[in-house]
């Protein structure tokens, strides 16, 4: 890439905002160009260049939008910081869609321009390897897939707003890691929140965190995972599962850049990216009251669907020799690849709990696996005709009639013995129900927590949740066989 002549280009037809983000940039260090209009700043930027074009989104002449796709072929590898007084607009959404690599909402801070102009140009000195190493995340050779990581390639380095769709067990959160893995922010943490693992008020607390006292049990402050993701990535999986009032929270905090603590009264700054992902469809949840549609647009700046296992079989080679080298090496065997036969019962398969069910089985089958080639696989084909979710997954294994009905008797038991505490609501009483519940489960299971899971009826991801969310002490964490 050649050298650049300024670090940045900024157009904008109010001088009283030129010359503010001028002396806000220069007093940074970075060597900025001004322009009245967009025509001008064209020519700019195709004869002597930028390292980041800043523009105004609602200028007199040419459009805004226009102006931003024509950099956009000008200087492609440019990235394009795009100011409006509009940002909860679908202008400002489309804005993402076209290419923009952020945007900054009048009137904003100065912290937030050096912040968005400090990514931006991180942005342009990104490591060569990029893109290799988010190819060597994704597995997949299909024409959808393919198209699906160059997009992944494409939004990695922005800092658009991602909502990831597609059945359990697609693979969402791992397309939200190799997002933030090719992006500015890989430095920095990335956190993963199962929107559907909480209550509503453990998730708000989760979320933006509370002060002390705030509720029963609060007895010190603690940060949300807005504030603990600041400068990183904040994915929230299962995000239609969250309460209409928690939706109103995180619209905010989207849009302010802002979170207040539950029980707080003090505004405070947070910076992350959200990608987020739910297996439903949004815009019918929408329809049905049950999302807000405001919401629903900030979320969905840029889309990404990722189809069925059984709509992308060819994959399966790729994904089956992924997976039997990954198992193989942590399990320290010889196991190299299948038989033919065995290929063949993994393709008449229709894989209802997609990649993380071939995942399962393969982990099982390498396990047992006494020579260098798998021979036959087991697959359980039953499942829910409502749901369409296959009895075995790695992190959600069905619960058997027998240990629900167990789950049943436990939860009677605890009935009988659960006293009603008059000091303690109704979130600290359903806490303490549900830590005696998961305790006795895991005695019931020997400490295996896999085990215990599957006897509740819940993913083992949401078990952690809860173990690490009541801070219970748990000795061990063996896997099932």
């Amino acid at each position: 890439m050649s050298q650049k002549a300024y670090d940045i280009l900024l157009v904008d037809d109010e001088q009283s905002m030129r010359e503010f983000l001028e002396i806000v940039l220069v007093n940074e260090g970075y060597s900025v160009c001004c322009a009245e209009s967009g025509e001008e700043a064209l020519e700019i930027l195709s004869d002597q260049g930028a390292r980041v074009f800043l523009q105004d989104l609602r200028m007199g002449g040419l459009d805004g939008m226009e102006l931003l796709q024509q950099a956009r072929k000008i200087a492609p590898e440019t990235p394009v910081l795009v100011m409006t007084a509009y940002s909860t607009s679908d202008v400002a959404m489309e804005a993402m869609r076209q290419g923009g690599f952020d945007f900054l909402r009048k009137p904003f801070q100065n912290d937030e321009v050096k912040g968005a102009v400090s990514r931006a140009l991180a942005s342009t000195t990104r490591d060569e390897n990029r893109t290799h190493n988010l190819r060597q995340r994704m597995v997949g050779n299909t024409p959808v897939m393919r198209d699906l990581f160059e997009m992944v390639e494409s939004v990695a380095p922005t800092d658009s707003t991602v909502l990831v769709t597609g059945e359990s067990g697609c693979g969402k959160e791992l397309i939200a890691r190799a997002i933030h893995d090719g992006s500015v922010r890989n430095q920095q943490q990335f956190i993963a929140v199962n929107c559907s693992a909480f209550t509503e008020g453990l998730l708000e607390s989760e979320l933006f965190g509370h002060v002390k006292g705030a509720f029963t049990g609060a007895v010190e402050e603690r940060k949300g995972v807005f504030l603990s993701a600041n400068g990183g990535t904040l994915f929230l999986d299962e995000v239609a599962d969250m309460s209409l009032s928690t939706q109103v929270r995180i619209l905010r905090a989207l849009e302010d850049r802002r979170v207040i603590p539950v029980g707080g009264d003090r505004e405070v700054e947070t910076d992350v990216r959200i990608i987020a992902a739910t297996n439903k469809d949004l815009a019918e949840e929408v329809r049905e009251g049950r999302f807000r549609e405001d919401l629903f647009y900030r979320l969905n700046v840029i889309p990404m669907h990722l189809p069925p296992l059984r709509e992308r079989k060819q994959d399966l080679p790729l994904l089956a020799g992924h997976f039997i080298r990954r198992h193989a090496e942590a399990m320290g065997k010889a196991v190299s690849g299948m038989t033919e036969s065995a290929y063949e019962v993994l393709n008449q398969h229709d894989w209802p709990g997609n990649v993380r069910e071939l995942e399962n089985v393969i982990q099982r089958q390498v396990a047992l696996c006494q020579g260098d080639l798998i021979d036959q696989f087991s697959i359980s084909s039953s499942r829910s005709s409502s749901s369409g979710v296959v009895s075995v997954t790695p992190d959600a294994p069905a619960a058997s009639e027998s240990s629900r009905q167990e789950t049943r008797e436990t939860g009677h038991e605890f009935e009988k013995k659960q006293t009603f505490d008059e000091s303690l609501g109704l979130e600290e009483q359903m806490a303490l129900f549900e830590s005696r519940l998961i305790q006795q489960a895991l005695g019931r299971c020997q400490g295996n927590q896999t085990r215990a899971a599957q006897m509740l009826g819940i993913s083992y991801r949401q078990f952690r949740y809860k173990v690490a969310k009541l801070d219970l002490q748990v000795k061990s964490v063996e896997f099932a066989e």
